[in-house]
């Protein structure tokens, strides 16, 4: 019997190569997908909530909303939302999956409230190197655009730019190759696992603060707007 798992899905790279992963394991049916946001935008990635939906819905799976009361709500308030969002869904679930790729400690916390719930927790990226991952990013055919730079960590002009190998070979040796400690976040347009290209147009690049983040608009599907370097 295989084991129905649900993936926790953020928009970007690390979540969607979690889930290409899962597919092609004859052991595991994908049920759906989960996504927290707070008002009408994913935090950090800061995909607004239509933008994500219409990605989701290029998967053919099922999505579960999860709303937060703020962007770091404490431990428990976090933990609790999840597990009641999961439990509401009406989904059948047996594991959840996670993209964590470092073994920092973040395995052992999402164990501590998901197993406890009585589902398994699965990380099919943990422990793999990042530039093997970055690379098999690329080659499995997932076109990512970068939509969110913390300055502290890196040049906010990545910002808006496409998550490719030129990029990666201009990426300051400090910088993690898929930023795992946060430098940087992304919103993935193009996969296997969607049957068709998110239609995006890029708009302007928000430079004011910390953080610099891509903005972008849905194309519509009989929409005329074609912008060079779009999808």
């Amino acid at each position: 019997m295989k084991t129905k798992v649900i993936v926790s899905w953020s928009s970007g790279k690390d979540s969607t190569l979690t889930l290409i992963k899962l597919l092609d394991d004859p052991t595991v049916e994908v049920v759906g997908l989960y996504t927290t946001y707070l008002e009408d935008e994913v935090p950090f990635q800061a995909t607004p909530i239509e933008v994500l939906k219409q990605q989701v819905a290029l998967t053919g799976l099922p999505l579960v909303l999860i709303p937060l009361p703020e962007v770091f709500p404490p431990n428990t308030v976090y933990q609790a939302r999840v597990i009641d969002g999961l439990r509401r869904s009406g989904l059948d679930i047996d594991a959840v999956a996670f993209g964590d790729m470092f073994c920092n400690g973040i395995a052992e916390y999402r164990r501590s409230y998901i197993e406890p719930a009585g589902w398994q927790c699965l990380f099919p990226l943990l422990g793999r190197d990042s530039r093997e991952l970055a690379e098999e990013i690329l080659h499995s055919g997932i076109q990512t655009l970068i939509t969110t730079v913390d300055t502290h960590q890196l040049d906010g002009e990545y910002c808006g730019q496409w998550y490719n190998a030129d990029l990666l070979a201009r990426l300051p040796p400090h910088v993690d190759p898929c930023g795992e400690n946060g430098e940087f976040h992304t919103l993935v347009v193009q996969a296997p696992c969607f049957q068709e290209a998110l239609k995006i147009q890029r708009l302007e690049c928000e430079r004011q603060a910390r953080f610099h983040y891509q903005r972008y608009q849905l194309i519509e599907p009989d929409g005329e707007i074609s912008t060079e370097g779009d999808f």
